[in-house]
């Protein structure tokens, strides 16, 4: 049978204290209803309903590329409401599940058998145990263990209140089935809202039955709310994220202090020390060492190559045998050739660096193209920016800077050429000479230094 998935991400999310609509807030780098769409995905689903309201345009816009369809609540009048908002699009003939924007860590498998139940023509309800369960409608049964309805916790006695089995708010149903059920809500309840839950008493009313599922980890079925559940769900996926690494064969010096946000492709052997933060693609070759406090974005290294601490690396490509650190940054459109060593306080920007190269010590290297075998001395600057344009530097192969040049772009050093320390170069050196410019040195005999009056 076809499944339709409907998203309910309308609300405004208040508790978070935040100009940004609640489903837009990050976890694992992406906004929490990208993770949501993405489960539905994979649920192989015929159609993806999102039904949006506060905010609706800039929600829109964070997804323009996302093959969902957008439905619009104006108004926030419960979950049932929501959810009936998106019914005339979807065919009798579908199953319906009902997914939350603000659930990021749902899995499909746990989705699945409410599905299952659901094509059979019955009620699926995903259910969780919660010691606590504050908050959180309660799961009511028959006699012969049978769910014969959800009460909220605000209309629960006190005796219902004692359940610690709760409603998580996925449900699966029969399209035709659920489009009328939600047609009949009402809304005489503390809230004033229509529930969602209140389907549940009119499927036992109708003979449907209802059956549960309950979920194998309480984190994944949490909402979102505030500021600390967003950062207590984070830890677990980032949990969740190291222990799939791990499985892989990635080394980490502490699963605790290692955060992924986007994907991680790993050779064998790799080791990744603490506080590291990938971000974005990441391909990691054999025999990959990552240091303590390192960044890297969008990064794809090759085999052996070692990055030190507290380095930022994005949007690279690291040759293989190449030494980075510590504390360098290398930023975007920068590719390192093999074998290359970029050094200490070194910052690398929109460069090509050939094999054999090194830049070692406190140096700057912008829109620059560097050959094989290149030896840049430290406190080298390339001057590529005249206060309106960028210029490019190009050095040649086997040559060797010295230490506190300025090379004013554009400017070339030809293959095998040397350049003093301490030179200004503003014209092109030719291959094999050297090339310097310094003024004369001279010394003021008898000179003597200022003193303060005693």
């Amino acid at each position: 049978m076809p499944l339709s998935i409907v998203i309910l991400a309308a609300g405004q999310g208040t508790r978070m204290r935040s100009e940004l609509p609640k489903v837009l807030h990050p976890l694992g780098g992406r906004p929490l209803l990208d993770h949501v769409i993405d489960s539905a995905h994979r649920l192989h689903a015929s159609d993806i309903h999102v039904v949006i309201g506060h905010d609706a345009e800039r929600v829109r816009r964070e997804f323009a590329d996302a093959a969902v369809h957008w439905v619009m609540q104006d108004r926030q009048l419960g979950t049932g409401h929501a959810v009936a908002q998106a019914m005339p699009d979807i065919p009798d003939g579908h199953t319906v599940l009902v997914m939350y924007g603000d659930v990021p860590l749902i899995r499909e498998e746990t989705l699945d058998p409410l599905c299952v139940i659901a094509a059979q023509g019955f009620v699926g309800l995903l259910t969780a145990e919660l010691e606590v369960p504050t908050g959180y409608g309660r799961i009511l049964h028959n006699a012969d263990g049978s769910i014969c309805g959800v009460v909220e916790e605000k209309d629960a006695s006190a005796a219902e209140r004692s359940l610690h089995e709760v409603n998580t708010g996925f449900i699966a149903a029969p399209a035709a089935k659920l489009r009328r059920w939600v047609a009949e809500l009402d809304n005489s309840n503390a809230q004033g809202e229509f529930y969602l839950t209140d389907v549940v008493v009119r499927a036992v009313n109708d003979g449907v039955s209802v059956r549960g599922f309950t979920a194998d980890t309480v984190e994944e079925v949490m909402g979102i709310n505030d500021r600390a559940q967003l950062a207590a769900q984070e830890r677990y996926f980032q949990r969740r994220q190291a222990q799939r690494c791990m499985r892989e064969g990635v080394t980490l010096i502490d699963p605790a202090r290692f955060d992924l946000r986007g994907n991680l492709d790993a050779g064998q052997d790799v080791v990744i020390d603490v506080n590291a933060v990938l971000e974005g693609e990441i391909r990691l070759g054999n025999r990959v060492t990552v240091g303590p406090n390192v960044v890297m974005r969008n990064v794809q290294a090759g085999d052996g190559v070692v990055i030190l601490a507290n380095c930022v690396i994005e949007d690279a490509v690291i040759g293989s045998g190449a030494r980075i650190g510590p504390f360098a940054r290398v930023r975007p459109e920068t590719r390192l050739d093999d074998h290359t060593h970029v050094g200490n306080f070194v910052e690398i920007k929109k460069s090509d660096i050939g094999a054999g190269s090194k830049v070692n010590h406190l140096s700057y290297i912008g829109d620059t193209t560097i050959g094989r075998g290149v030896n840049i001395g430290a406190g080298t600057i390339t001057c590529n920016y005249d206060g309106a344009n960028k210029h490019r530097t190009v050095i040649g192969d086997d040559v060797f800077i010295g230490s506190d040049t300025q090379l004013v772009a554009p400017v070339t050093v030809e293959d095998g050429a040397t350049i003093g320390a301490g030179s200004t170069i503003t014209r092109d050196a030719p291959a094999g000479e050297l090339t310097l410019s310094r003024a004369q040195q001279t010394t003021r005999r008898g000179w003597k230094r200022p003193a303060k009056k005693r």
